[in-house]
């Protein structure tokens, strides 16, 4: 089993939109990176979403930028867990970042999203208070794991949220 943390989050001070994973994947782990994977779709999904149609070919930096300025920020539901693979079904003994800590640094946050089903969940289980407190969206995960999804439905479900 490999331990795992997630990263700091991409935020600022003029973020609405909280957008949650689960926890990195390995490859985005290894890169330092989020959805580094080159099949996960999420900054493909993003790019159509922000009018950046070359967002996934754009280098990590800039890519966060374009979030920021589309007032969107990214983090993970979980600060760290054991897990041999990157799907969200082998996380074990999780837990989770301190999202009240971050919605009260930046309090402009209206709207969190959570991308699949362990986000939503670990979500659930340790900020039941927020999922009433805020708009929450239990979103489709973006992963190449969830292959009922193809990438013009993902697009479709995400922008009907952002």
């Amino acid at each position: 089993m490999n331990n795992c943390k997630s990263f700091k989050p991409s935020i600022d001070n003029n973020s609405k939109i909280l957008i949650l994973g689960s926890m990195p994947g390995i490859k985005s782990l290894e890169e330092q990176q989020y959805y580094a994977h080159p099949q996960n779709r999420f900054w493909k999904v993003m790019g159509t979403i922000c009018n950046e149609p070359k967002l996934s070919e754009l280098d990590y930096e800039t890519k966060l930028k374009i979030l920021l300025n589309s007032n969107i920020a990214l983090w993970d539901t979980i600060k760290s867990c054991k897990r041999e693979v990157s799907l969200d079904s082998d996380i074990q003994n999780e837990k989770p970042n301190d999202i009240r800590k971050l919605l009260k640094t930046y309090p402009n946050i209206e709207t969190i999203c959570l991308n699949g089903n362990k986000s939503y969940s670990a979500f659930k289980k340790y900020f039941p208070d927020l999922l009433e407190k805020y708009t929450c969206f239990k979103m489709p995960s973006t992963s190449p794991a969830n292959a009922r999804y193809n990438l013009d439905t993902l697009i479709q479900d995400w922008a009907k949220v952002l």
